[in-house]
């Protein structure tokens, strides 16, 4: 017994806390999203994301001064990698921002889950991975879950104003193209990680984010944000990074396919918050659609670790020889 509780509380495994950090980087990513979502209607999309990385950077030089890398995470061998991330990544972050502005937030973050699956498929195009058909039956089922979560949005504007909500349709397309961004921005980072650091996948991101959404200041349409305005800012800012740095930190402690599954806590803190600042609570088919992707995800990160315990298993075993 008191060996499981060592090795469960060892700085270098601990499962318990790699969850906790994971649950609560989750959090961190849902009030950020819902200061985004408060500020949405006011403030124009690159504004947010200047002032969403921007102040992204305090938290993040804390911790890679803790960590004693903040010049080596400014050393790249790839810079060209880093921009290719960060313009597609640019691209998930406004769409995803526009989207928050338009939609409930559970509805904007449950939409958003249908990312991971899109991974298996551009994995398979543009990292010519070997998908296997239980991957492509997750795929085709989390497909179905986005459906069913689409259905009472169209269905009921239809009724309202006998089309679709023109703020409704073009909230769901960009959340539906912001889910493309972020797993086309998850294929880059897997060739990133061969050659980079964490800091400086995170750090050139952060940079390149803030760049960008500066650049939109000479459409002339930024607003002068209050004092209570501002300090909303800082802290999505603040909160999308120590977001960022919890995540990192619970891979540290415990296997991804221990983790994977609790990002869909996200969706438990979304209907929360939701309720909670906005009072929008999700209607039945977003909860079962949801769900269904849900069930997708977990099936994928199960079967996965399953083959992997069995490969290295195989390995244990050793070669056999027949006599």
């Amino acid at each position: 017994m008191k060996a499981a509780a060592a090795l469960i509380w060892s700085p270098a495994v601990n499962p318990l806390l790699g969850i906790s950090l994971k649950v609560v980087s989750a959090l961190f990513f849902t009030l950020m999203a819902a200061g985004i979502k408060t500020v949405g209607q006011d403030f124009p999309t690159g504004q947010i994301v200047f002032f969403r990385s921007f102040f992204t950077i305090l938290p993040l030089l804390v911790w890679l001064g803790f960590r004693r890398e903040i010049v080596a995470s400014m050393r790249t061998k790839n810079i060209g990698g880093h921009v290719k991330r960060g313009l597609i990544g640019g691209c998930g972050m406004f769409l995803g921002f526009a989207a928050l502005a338009k939609l409930p937030l559970s509805d904007a973050i449950a939409i958003g889950y249908i990312a991971p699956l899109l991974v298996v498929v551009l994995a398979a195009i543009f990292l010519r991975e070997k998908v296997q058909a239980y991957r492509w039956l997750a795929v085709f089922i989390g497909f179905i879950g986005v459906l069913v979560m689409l259905t009472p949005h169209v269905a009921s504007s239809a009724l309202m104003s006998g089309a679709a909500s023109p703020a409704i349709t073009i909230g769901l397309m960009f959340a539906l193209f912001a889910a493309l961004c972020n797993a086309s921005t998850t294929i880059e980072v897997r060739k990133l990680v061969n050659t980079e650091r964490t800091g400086s996948i995170v750090f050139y991101f952060v940079v390149l984010m803030s760049t960008l959404g500066l650049a939109t200041i000479v459409l002339g349409n930024w607003v002068m944000p209050s004092p209570r305005e501002f300090a909303l800012f800082v802290g999505i800012g603040v909160m999308g990074g120590i977001g960022q740095i919890l995540l990192t930190m619970s891979y540290k402690h415990a296997d991804t396919s221990l983790i994977a599954p609790f990002e869909y806590t996200t969706m438990i803190w979304a209907c929360l918050i939701g309720w909670f600042l906005f009072e929008e609570l999700p209607v039945p088919a977003v909860v079962f659609g949801s769900g269904i992707i849900i069930a997708s995800g977990v099936f994928l990160v199960w079967r996965q670790h399953h083959h992997s315990y069995a490969e290295r298993a195989a390995r244990k075993a050793g070669p056999t020889h027949t006599v």
